[in-house]
C-alpha cells in the first residue's frame, strides 16, 4: 500500500515536470512562414525599386534575383536593410551607385523580408533569424 501511495504522489510531479520542460524548449524557426510574411513586406518596402521579380532596374537599382552580392554576406544584407546603403556596389558583375534608404523594421520583419529575398528569385539561402537581426544592429 505504501508503494502505491508513493507512485500516486510521484506521478503528478513527474507529469508536471514533463509539461513544464516541454513548454520551455526552444521554438524551432519556421522559415516557410517567415518567407510568406516577408513577401508582403517586400511588396510594401522593396518592390518599387527592385521590381516584382527582383530584377531591379538596369544601371539604377541592383537586382536581387540570383544576386551574388546579396548572398555573399548575410550580416551586410541585414545591416543594409536596417540602415540603408550608399556608395558603389558590384552586383552580378555590374556596378550600382544608387543610395538605398533604411527601412524601419522590427527584428522579425527584417528577418522575414530577408528570408523572402534570400529564398526567392533564384536565390537559396540559410535562414536569417530575428536574433541575428538583433545582433547585427549597431
Amino acid at each position: 500500500m505504501k508503494h502505491k501511495r508513493k507512485i500516486f504522489v510521484a506521478l503528478p510531479v513527474i507529469i508536471t515536470i514533463i509539461v513544464l520542460s516541454s513548454s520551455f524548449k526552444k521554438q524551432t524557426f519556421d522559415l516557410k512562414a517567415s518567407i510568406e510574411r516577408g513577401k508582403d513586406l517586400y511588396t510594401t518596402y522593396c518592390m518599387q525599386c527592385h521590381m516584382d521579380s527582383g530584377q531591379g532596374v538596369e544601371a539604377v537599382y541592383p537586382p536581387l534575383a540570383k544576386s551574388d552580392y546579396l548572398m555573399a554576406d548575410k550580416k551586410r544584407s541585414i545591416q543594409q536593410v536596417l540602415y540603408g546603403a550608399e556608395g558603389e556596389m558590384k552586383v552580378n558583375g555590374k556596378t550600382y551607385n544608387q543610395p538605398m534608404p533604411p527601412v524601419d523594421l522590427k527584428d522579425e520583419e527584417a528577418s522575414d523580408v530577408l528570408n523572402y529575398v534570400r529564398n526567392s528569385f533564384g536565390n537559396k539561402g540559410a535562414a536569417v533569424t530575428p536574433e541575428e537581426v538583433k545582433a547585427a544592429r549597431k
